[in-house]
């Protein structure tokens, strides 16, 4: 049985105090959530430890946005997966679209990221997506398998176990142009079964598969309707405690 998650991505946004503030708010509002939806904070590095205290009463848990592809060593301004771990956060981003673009991250260092990850017992929420031309190119299927067979399937069935999958369709993020319910279940069926062709229907079918482009109070009902879809990594609306939970609370009874 998979998971239902909303996980919130903060990215470079609130100071380690301003993180705190929200951060009790949702887990202030977290009681009012459906019991089988599990909801998971990315805040900056610097909140982590304070972060992981304040809320390790509450049914919030708390993730990295990223992490290092090795495991210790001269490498000024990296933190590493082990690191992470021993701040007591339970999950890791790896591949965000943002870092694929910005930083130029591949496959190869993302598959690094991820084996840390993994040797650390962190649960890796793999992003993939493709960009607007090549969604206007058909190619977007293509390009998302590739992302995926490029890195996750070099993994074995009990490391899949501590997989999630955000699909991020990043045309549709700050673009103007949204996709459309129909979009995201089409392309996390397509996800499901290009898994199951490798790792088998078990896996794939216990695969959590999040969609990730602009999901907000007004549109994540509809979203989190489709039977492929198990919930949101959810950007600038993690930001605001009320607009979080309302998203949260957003899957059907």
């Amino acid at each position: 049985m998979r998971k239902n998650i909303v996980a919130g991505n903060w990215k470079m946004n609130t100071t380690p105090a301003e993180g705190l503030i929200l951060a009790q708010e949702i887990s202030d509002l977290s009681s009012s959530t459906p019991s089988n939806v599990e909801l998971i904070l990315a805040p900056p590095f610097t909140h982590i430890i304070p972060m992981v205290q304040i809320l390790k009463e509450s049914k919030v848990k708390v993730s990295s946005q990223n992490c290092a592809q090795w495991e210790s060593g001269a490498y000024t301004g990296e933190v590493s997966a082990r690191m992470i771990a021993s701040a007591a956060a339970t999950h890791v981003i790896v591949g965000h679209s943002e870092r694929r673009e910005y930083f130029k991250e591949d496959s190869q260092s993302l598959l690094a990221k991820v084996q840390q990850a993994l040797n650390n017992k962190l649960t890796v929420i793999f992003c993939c997506g493709e960009n607007l031309d090549e969604r206007d190119a058909n190619k977007h299927f293509e390009v998302v398998q590739t992302q995926i067979k490029e890195v996750l399937f070099n993994l074995s069935p009990e490391e899949m176990k501590s997989i999630v999958v955000a699909y991020e369709p990043v045309w549709a993020i700050g673009t103007g142009r949204t996709a459309t319910p129909e979009q995201a279940q089409e392309m996390h069926l397509n996800i499901r079964e290009f898994v199951e062709k490798h790792f088998g229907k078990k896996i794939s079918q216990d695969l959590s598969i999040l969609y990730g482009g602009s999901c907000k109070p007004s549109n994540a009902k509809e979203i989190f309707a489709n039977p492929d879809v198990d919930g949101g990594l959810i950007g600038g609306a993690s930001l605001k405690a009320a607009d979080f939970i309302a998203i949260a609370k957003s899957f059907p009874q």
